[in-house]
């Protein structure tokens, strides 16, 4: 019967259709997710992590494809946008504020299959790991360069929201100043938000009124990098290089790599062995580090910073090493003691040359 051979061709045929189907599908790229605080364009925090996720997405190129959300509220818009992406298969997500937390951590009971991955939170489970880097160490770097560059002695310090990561990132930024010009102060202007150019500019504008001649900031917009520039004083760059907003006025940045992380996590994920995790890493994995010298650095500040740098990445250098007080008097840490990191995650104090107090 001449049909026989046709209907085995067909039915080969159907086969190899089916395998190639199959094999398309197991190819198909992992969906990875992105919530961001703030706009990508903000030259800060969250354009740090886009950052890291354009580096992430290229170094698995065709395996894996991401997606970002941004400008999403720390409300109940946030487990919405989670709920969504993971909805619609995404097989890791990513959310990159301390408070999107506990929306992460219910949406996550609902997608056990789901990897979620929470940046600077401290909730955790079987599917969801915690993530951060050390921008303390950062912050570090840039006062022992503002207490070398400045005349005055006294700094200024833009703060987002007083949770511990800020005021860890105040003390920091104090203690190494103080460490090459022990009567340096600093003071703190709060503006409650991530990002906002103008509070921010009006916190730099008062900074300078009541004599700060170099500012850092915890806030995500270049506007205090503006201010200062336009002011004739000195500022740096926060979570990536600022610059070009204030060429004059940037002593250096404090530059955050996220790659270093998302590769990681996702090669886990692709590879089907990512276990809950809890990172926190700094210059000694290539997390954190300073670099966009300004024109106004002189070579042998930028040669002190660069060596505080390494120190740092060797283990021999921790800004929280003892004796340490608090702008009370206190003692935080005593004399050979180093500040353990559940401490540090939940600093609530201003160290020694920190004016007034942390607002409630």
């Amino acid at each position: 019967m001449r049909f026989l051979p046709l209907l085995g061709r067909l039915a080969a045929l159907a086969l190899t259709a089916c395998t190639l189907a199959g094999a398309a599908h197991a190819e198909e790229p992992l969906k990875a997710g992105f919530i961001y605080i703030g706009p990508t364009g903000d030259h800060g925090w969250t354009y740090a992590h886009d950052q890291g996720r354009k580096a992430m997405e290229a170094k698995f190129a065709g395996k894996v494809k991401t997606t970002f959300v941004e400008n999403v509220p720390e409300t109940a818009d946030a487990e919405r946008v989670i709920r969504d992406l993971a909805s619609k298969g995404h097989k890791v997500i990513f959310a990159t504020s301390f408070g999107y937390m506990n929306a992460m951590d219910k949406v996550a009971r609902q997608f056990p299959k789901t990897v979620f991955m929470h940046a600077t939170g401290y909730k955790s489970g079987k599917n969801l790991g915690i993530y951060d880097v050390r921008t303390y160490e950062g912050a570090y770097m840039l006062g022992v360069v503002a207490g070398k560059m400045s005349k005055s002695g006294k700094l200024g310090v833009v703060g987002s929201i007083a949770i511990p990561e800020v005021v860890r990132n105040i003390n920091a930024f104090t203690l190494g100043a103080r460490s090459v010009n022990p009567k340096a102060t600093t003071r703190v202007i709060w503006v409650n938000s991530w990002f906002d150019p103008g509070k921010e500019r009006e916190a730099a504008l008062a900074l300078i009124s009541q004599g700060a001649d170099v500012l850092m900031q915890n806030t995500d917009s270049p506007a205090v990098v503006q201010t200062a520039q336009e002011k004739g004083v000195f500022a740096f760059g926060w979570d990536s290089d600022m610059s070009k907003f204030g060429g004059k006025a940037q002593l250096a940045a404090s530059v955050l790599n996220w790659e270093v992380i998302y590769s990681q996590e996702v090669d886990k994920v692709l590879k089907g062995t990512w276990k809950t995790t809890d990172l926190w890493y700094g210059v000694k994995e290539g997390a954190v580090t300073i670099d966009n010298f300004g024109p106004a650095v002189p070579a042998d500040v930028k040669k002190l910073a660069e060596e505080r740098r390494d120190a740092l990445k060797a283990g021999k250098l921790h800004p929280f090493t003892g004796p340490l007080k608090d702008n009370a008097g206190k003692e935080m840490v005593a004399a050979g003691q180093t500040m353990a990191d559940a401490d540090l995650r939940k600093m609530n104090a201003y160290v020694e040359g920190v004016e007034g107090s942390i607002p409630k």
